[in-house]
C-alpha cells in the first residue's frame, strides 16, 4: 500500500500480503497461467502471440487486479500472460526497462518521488488512469473496542487509556500491531508525537499480522493495528478506524521523524511501461479502461484469503459473473 522513497520509515515496498493458503498454488499457478490462458484466448491481429507481464505486489488486492486483466487479455487478446511477483519499489525500474508492462495499483502517497523520476521526467513510465478504488490506510480497531470504550473513535480518547491495548510483551504500554515492514508506516514517528503510551510491535508479514488479529478478536481482546481499504477483512469483522490529526500536505513534507498526522485517502492508479500502447495497442486499451471498486476487489480478495481460492480460480470466477463490467473495457 504504498511506500515512499523520500521518507526513512519506508523498508524496501509497501502493501499488504497473502497468506500462505493461496501463496504456494499462485505460484504454481502463475508460472502456467500465460499458456494456459492464451490458449482458450481469441486472438487478434495487433496483438495475438504477445507477451504482457503484469506486476502482483504483496497485498491481496494487487494479485486480484493482475489476475482478472491476465484473464480478460487472454480471452479477449490470445495473449500470453506472465504475473509477476515484486515488492512496489522494484517494480519502477521493470517499468522502467519494459521488463514489467504495468502495475495496476499504485498508492500516490507512498510514491511521489517514483512517479516524478519515472513519469513526468523520464517519460519511460505512462500513468495508466485511476484503478476505480479508494485506498485509506489507517489505524483500526474491532467495533466491538469501541462500543466499550466509545472515546477511542479518536487518538485523543486513547491518551491516558492506552493499557487497554496492553499485552504481556508491552507490559502496561498499549501495543500498536504494525503491518508486513515493507509497507509505509509512519506509526512509531505518530505515536510518539502525539505523546501516546504505545509501543510498535512488528508483525513480520501481513499474514502473520492477520492471524494476531483474528485470534484477538476470537478470544475478544483489544487489538489496536494498522491496516487499510480495501480489504477483504472489513467483510469478515465489523472494524473502526481510529481518528488521527488530519492528513496535510504540509504534514506530509515534515521530515518522517516529526510526522504527527494521519495517512491521505488514496486515488489508486494504474502504471504502464511506455512503449506498451505501441507493442500490444488493445493490451494497452483495456488496461486503460480497466475499473475495479473496493467492493470488486473485496469480494475476490475474500474468497483467496478466506475460501481459500487460487488467485486464478477467484478471479476467473468474478470475470465469469461479471462480463457486463469488464466487456466495458473492450476497445
Amino acid at each position: 500500500m504504498r511506500s515512499s522513497t523520500r521518507n526513512a520509515v519506508r523498508r524496501t515496498n509497501r502493501h499488504p500480503g497473502r497468506r500462505p493458503g493461496w501463496t504456494a498454488r499462485a505460484l504454481a499457478t502463475t508460472a502456467l497461467a500465460g499458456l494456459v490462458l492464451a490458449a482458450c484466448g481469441g486472438g487478434d491481429a495487433d496483438d495475438a502471440a504477445g507477451i504482457v507481464s503484469l506486476a502482483a505486489n504483496p497485498w491481496p488486492g494487487s494479485y486480484a487486479n493482475a489476475h482478472v486483466a491476465a484473464e480478460v487479455l487472454s480471452r479477449e487478446l490470445g495473449l500470453e500472460v506472465r504475473i509477476v511477483e515484486i515488492d512496489e519499489n522494484a517494480q519502477w525500474a521493470g517499468l522502467d526497462d519494459g521488463s514489467i508492462d504495468a502495475s495496476l495499483e499504485i498508492w500516490p502517497s507512498g510514491h511521489a518521488d517514483n512517479v516524478a523520476t519515472y513519469i513526468d521526467e523520464l517519460g519511460t513510465v505512462e500513468h495508466g488512469g485511476a484503478l476505480g478504488a479508494l485506498g485509506q490506510i489507517g489505524w483500526f480497531t474491532p467495533t466491538s473496542v469501541i462500543s466499550a470504550n466509545p472515546a477511542f473513535t479518536s487518538w485523543q480518547g486513547l491518551l491516558g487509556s492506552e493499557s487497554v491495548f496492553a499485552t504481556t510483551e508491552t507490559r502496561t504500554s498499549g501495543r500498536f500491531l504494525a503491518a508486513d515492514p515493507s509497507f509505509v508506516q509512519f506509526d512509531e514517528a505518530i505515536i510518539a508525537n502525539l505523546g501516546l503510551d504505545l509501543v510498535v510491535v512488528q508483525s513480520g508479514s501481513e499474514a502473520a499480522q492477520l492471524a494476531t488479529v483474528e485470534a484477538a478478536i476470537a478470544r475478544d481482546e483489544p487489538v489496536l493495528f494498522y491496516f487499510y481499504t480495501p480489504h477483504w477483512l472489513h467483510a469478515r469483522y465489523e472494524l473502526t478506524m481510529v481518528e488521527l490529526p488530519e492528513w496535510t500536505e504540509e504534514c506530509e513534507a515534515l521530515p518522517a521523524a516529526d510526522r504527527d498526522c494521519g495517512y491521505p485517502e488514496d486515488v489508486l492508479f494504474k502504471a504502464f511501461h511506455a512503449g506498451l500502447a505501441e507493442r500490444l495497442p488493445r493490451a494497452h486499451a483495456i488496461l486503460s479502461a480497466m475499473r475495479l471498486t473496493n467492493a470488486d476487489q473485496d469480494a475476490i480478495t475474500f474468497a483467496m484469503d478466506v475460501e481459500g481460492q487460487d488467485p486464478q480460480v477467484a478471479a476467473r470466477a468474478w470475470v465469469d459473473a461479471n462480463e457486463a463490467v469488464w466487456s466495458t473495457w473492450l476497445p
